[in-house]
């Protein structure tokens, strides 16, 4: 039997055809260079046969401000960057307002409760958009990710105020907590079943009162999940402030979180700071807010005012002069030593060894998808020339004591204009002009924008 012939040919343009894939071939470089590249990169990593040799020179770690060092902490596996650096911040101005106590908060409690508080917001926000198809934007985007342990300084502000905030000695760390992602796979394979019956209930007619008891349940069980993972939040406890150098300086106090809270931060934490991003995509100078990134439901969403790196490198260097560290995050994968703990735009030479360029700004990088905030970390210092300008910038990381440079990491200023992404700043170091900008109507944007990703 005679078989007719296939054809490969591709019948669609755009497809690449056997003279489009010969002219390809044809268009590589020398065969034993191509050979000695790929010998080369198929024993090694990129990185370390993209290492720029002439920056390979000992990290300058001279800072003409720096604020006061303070213990570096360790969020192992998990995406908690946000809630390690806000913590950090708290801690830092308690030691100030103290003058010589210390205090170490404990990250396992606040996230017990950011997690139920994003359960929630969840299933509510299935309750609220039950009506749609459920192919819509905003439907879809509460099934695709219903719960997350990333998150942004407003859901610090929201959760802390909320809930208080206990010692890390009475709510240490669990497993669970320092390695996230199976008691969050469980949690939302749970949370979009429960999202399925609540859409029922509504399409059925059900009455609001019972589709909220109905609610209440399914969170019991989410708290449940919670509690033998992550510990359940402790009440009540005793505790004596501690030195710097681990004496005791107090009789032992008995508290509450929210007595705690009051003792160690004050006041409110939300209405005395703003958040400043640099979108160079967006006009600067204008206030944005984006829908349904938030902690809670009843608290806030995330909202910033778009602001050139000038102006808001100014407020940081303030702040630090003033001994206050800084919420802070970036696109910490880029051009990253990690070795030394370092960041610079020199660091690897990518265009030498594939032979291409790579061209892209700030924005056009964003806008790709190629960039965005992804890494929460607490700005701490700033090294300024004789004009004031800086020249370099330190973090505090929560990669541990060990890692980079005693657990933190260097970045050149080249660096930071390019991946840095948002600042919280207290409100008595900001301009009296950008303060009144501030306030305009925010607009609205929406989730699902590349740049808004959680900080983790």
């Amino acid at each position: 039997m005679v078989v007719a012939a296939t054809s490969f040919a591709q019948t669609n343009n755009g497809g690449i055809s056997p003279q489009m894939l010969k002219q390809i071939e044809q268009s590589q470089g020398s065969g034993s260079v191509n050979k000695a590249l790929f010998n080369a990169i198929a024993a090694n990593s990129i990185d370390n046969l993209a290492k720029n040799f002439s920056n390979e020179g000992p990290v300058d770690t001279y800072f003409s401000n720096e604020t006061k060092k303070q213990s570096i902490h360790d969020q192992k596996s998990s995406g908690r960057c946000w809630l390690f650096s806000g913590l950090n911040v708290l801690r830092s101005d308690f030691a100030l307002k103290s003058d010589s106590l210390t205090v170490e908060y404990s990250q396992a409690y606040l996230f017990f409760y950011d997690q139920l508080e994003k359960a929630n917001l969840m299933l509510q926000g299935i309750i609220d958009t039950a009506k749609k198809p459920i192919d819509d934007l905003r439907v879809q985007f509460f099934f695709k990710t219903p719960i997350g342990d990333g998150g942004t300084f407003c859901g610090v502000a929201d959760l802390a105020e909320k809930y208080g905030l206990v010692p890390m000695s009475v709510m240490p760390e669990s497993y669970s907590a320092d390695n996230t992602s199976r008691m969050s796979s469980i949690v939302k394979s749970k949370l979009r079943e429960y999202g399925l019956e609540l859409r029922q209930m509504v399409a059925d007619g059900k009455k609001a009162a019972n589709i909220q008891s109905r609610k209440t349940e399914m969170l019991g069980t989410i708290y449940h999940i919670l509690a033998i993972t992550l510990g359940e939040p402790v009440k009540e406890f005793t505790y004596a402030f501690k030195d710097k150098n681990g004496k005791q300086q107090s009789a032992p106090k008995r508290y509450t979180p929210k007595s705690f809270y009051e003792e160690t931060v004050g006041g409110p934490i939300n209405g005395t700071f703003i958040m400043a991003m640099n979108d160079p995509r967006r006009p600067y100078y204008k206030t944005y807010e984006v829908e349904y990134d938030r902690h809670t439901y009843d608290g806030h969403n995330w909202k910033y005012i778009n602001l050139p790196m000038e102006d808001i490198e100014k407020m940081a260097i303030a702040s630090i002069k003033d001994g206050h560290k800084l919420y802070s995050s970036y696109d910490v994968g880029k051009q990253f030593d990690r070795k030394r703990g370092y960041l610079d735009l020199d660091n690897y030479d990518y265009e030498s060894l594939f032979g291409t360029t790579f061209t892209m700004n700030k924005a056009q990088r964003i806008m790709t998808f190629d960039s965005g905030s992804t890494h929460a970390m607490t700005l701490t210092a700033v090294d300024l020339d004789e004009n004031g300008n800086a020249k370099k910038w330190k973090v505090e990381n929560s990669w541990g004591p060990s890692y980079g440079q005693s657990g933190c990491l260097i970045m050149t200023e080249r660096w930071m204009k390019e991946y840095m992404f948002r600042l919280v700043v207290n409100k008595k170091y900001v301009p009296a002009e950008i303060l009144e900008m501030e306030k305009q109507k925010p607009i609205m944007v929406m989730p699902e924008d590349p740049l808004f990703m959680e900080d983790k």
